[in-house]
């Protein structure tokens, strides 16, 4: 259960993000219940994540005292919702390439420009400063549908895994993003675990 303190702030994300009374209203509803992903074994990190996570040790800290799973109640819904769009609409998509000189870097967009996981790295960020437990959100790598490596942030709840999707605006579970799931962060250690999808070298993208 959320405390009044973050409820307040899940609050003030929905307000910034510039969601109408009537907007609200449509996303007030809880989503259907989804069957989460199932994880098989251990996976190796991504090179780019190792980097970030010796920059940002705390980003990559994993406290097995928070919940494996979020509690989905249509307040958390609709900040889900709301901070999803704001960070799409503020971020401006560019490749690591011409961003840093570098076939893949991630992280959290300070100067406001990121490819897919800089998106993902700085909602994960946002919702864990509103109280949303950071191990229940995980970064997580796909096949896109052009056969290209992508990143996605995946919030683990009792209603199921969904993603959020810097190439959309809608929140969906993760068996109707089309993609093939690869591997994502394990909830156990500083580590990934694999989700059965053939890997991917790199996840050098704009999209």
């Amino acid at each position: 259960m959320l405390s009044i303190h973050r409820g307040s702030v899940l609050a003030a994300l929905i307000a910034v993000a510039g969601i109408s009374s009537v907007q609200a209203q449509q996303v007030a509803a809880l989503p259907a219940a989804a069957m989460p992903i199932a994880a098989s074994g251990d996976a190796r990190a991504p090179y780019a994540w190792t980097d970030f996570c010796k920059r940002n040790p705390v980003e990559c800290a994993v406290n097995t005292q928070e919940p494996e799973h979020v509690e989905m109640t249509p307040k958390l819904w609709k900040a889900i919702i709301a901070l999803n769009n704001k960070t799409n609409r503020e971020i401006e998509a560019i490749t690591d390439q011409d961003h840093w000189g570098v076939v893949d870097r991630w992280d959290i967009p300070t100067d406001s420009k990121g490819d897919c996981e800089d998106y993902a790295l700085l909602k994960r960020k946002r919702l864990a400063e509103a109280g949303v437990p950071r191990r229940a959100m995980l970064m997580t790598v796909v096949i896109d549908e052009e056969n290209a490596g992508h990143a996605v942030l995946m919030i683990r709840t009792d209603r199921g895994d969904y993603v959020l999707d810097n190439k959309r605006n809608a929140i969906l579970p993760w068996s109707q993003t089309g993609y093939v799931y690869v591997k994502r962060e394990s909830q156990y250690q500083t580590g990934w675990t694999s989700l059965g999808g053939l890997s991917t070298p790199t996840v050098a993208s704009v999209r």
